[in-house]
């Protein structure tokens, strides 16, 4: 059951994943200051009880952007603190896998919110953009260096440079994101993708997102890891069964 959190959120925290609602939907889902406190909160929990998180926007929108009139005032020594830029990174870094599920604009820091989490799902009406030089600034909660990992250098600069956006048949196809299903279907998508993740093993996939998301080649990252693995009892009783299930 979603349970507000002080009205820019709505979270359902389920045993085994968290579902977190942006829920401004008079301001198309803008990320405000109190949302972006109420975000740092789910990574509290996150952090401290490891599960797969699901973020979705209400009202058919995923977000605008950020708080433009919130936006216009911050100076320099707001710029330096980067106050969206860390939240981002916080969701980034989270110990489980985290999916976006966006319907509509997802705009500014709106997209750069889905960059962070790892993987994207998409309804025919999403749209992903980052209109920050128009409005005297640049991209800098991640978009800058986030996008161009997800889809390249060429693609990433038609957005920060050009200006473009990317609808849902234009983010398939260059690989932002997985899978594009009927807004109705979206949620429902995002939680079939969880129950795959949950087949798992969560110290499995916990320790794969961190070799993977490490930077540069990272040979010896992936043996520690591996061997942190052998000397789980999950990883033997699973590979006991699929030894047993070969033989039948």
């Amino acid at each position: 059951m979603s349970e507000p959190t002080g009205g820019a959120l709505l979270v359902d925290d389920r045993a085994d994943r968290m579902v977190v609602t942006l829920n401004r939907p008079a301001a198309r889902n803008a990320i405000d200051q109190a949302m972006i406190g109420e975000l740092h909160a789910v990574c509290d929990r996150l952090e401290a009880g490891p599960r797969p998180l699901i973020i979705i926007g209400s009202g058919g929108v995923f977000a605008g952007g950020a708080d433009i009139a919130q936006l216009r005032d911050r100076r320099r020594g707001e710029a330096l603190l980067g106050i969206n830029s860390r939240l981002f990174d916080r969701i980034a870094k989270l110990p489980q896998p985290t999916v976006a599920a966006v319907a509509g604009p997802a705009l500014g820091g709106g997209a750069e919110l889905a960059y962070a989490c790892d993987i994207r799902l998409a309804a025919p009406t999403a749209r992903f953009g980052n209109p920050e030089p128009g409005l005297g600034i640049l991209a800098a909660a991640g978009a800058s260096w986030r996008l161009s990992e997800l889809v390249g250098r060429s693609v990433a600069k038609q957005v920060l440079l050009g200006g473009s956006t990317l609808d849902a048949e234009r983010a398939l196809r260059v690989g932002l994101v997985a899978d594009i299903v009927q807004e109705a279907d979206l949620l429902g998508a995002a939680h079939a993708l969880v129950d795959r993740m949950l087949r798992a093993v969560p110290l499995a996939l916990r320790l794969t997102k961190l070799v993977l998301d490490a930077p540069g080649p990272h040979p010896v990252a992936d043996d520690l890891a591996q061997a942190i693995l052998f000397e789980t009892e999950e990883k033997h009783e699973r590979m006991t069964q699929f030894l047993e299930r070969s033989r039948k």
